[in-house]
């Protein structure tokens, strides 16, 4: 691969909204990924805490049993559009299931944007709780695709 074919993947990249690009040609494999300074640039992980229970007032019995129980949950959101798969072919099981504990760096499923497959790995190691997209289902960008109990 050489300068310009790099600089044309770039342009590809920015022209699509892909935040993340890998092609392997010739024996050789490129990985691209933007990081910081867009808004539009997938930031990583959203924690999101549940608080309170809408309808019943502070100070009460059941706030504070809810605060001692709060799960803090992570959303894993589609870094750009496509079609979303679970699995790496249709014969294969999937990626990751509900309940399984999974690791940074895992892969845990492939999103693919024009005619690409792009493998989209965990940046947490937590528990599936919910799996949020169907099989062969088109993703937008930041969409929550899996919510994770870190661990």
């Amino acid at each position: 691969m050489n300068i310009k074919e790099i600089k044309e993947m770039i342009n590809l990249m920015n022209e699509n909204g892909l935040v993340e690009l890998e092609i392997e040609k010739e024996g050789m494999r490129i990985r691209l990924k933007k990081t910081g300074g867009g808004a539009e640039v997938f930031s990583g992980p959203i924690v999101i805490e549940k608080e309170k229970i809408p309808g019943i007032p502070p100070h009460t019995p059941e706030i504070e049993a809810t605060k001692e129980t709060t799960v803090k949950t992570v959303e894993i959101k589609a870094p750009m559009v496509g079609t979303f798969y679970r699995a790496p072919s249709p014969e294969a099981p999937p990626y990751v299931e509900i309940g399984q504990t999974i690791e940074i760096g895992q892969v845990i499923c492939i999103i693919e944007a024009m005619k690409l497959m792009n493998e989209i790995k965990s940046e947490i190691k937590g528990k599936v709780l919910e799996i949020l997209v169907d099989n062969a289902e088109p993703v937008e960008f930041g969409q929550p695709m899996f919510i994770i109990e870190p661990l």
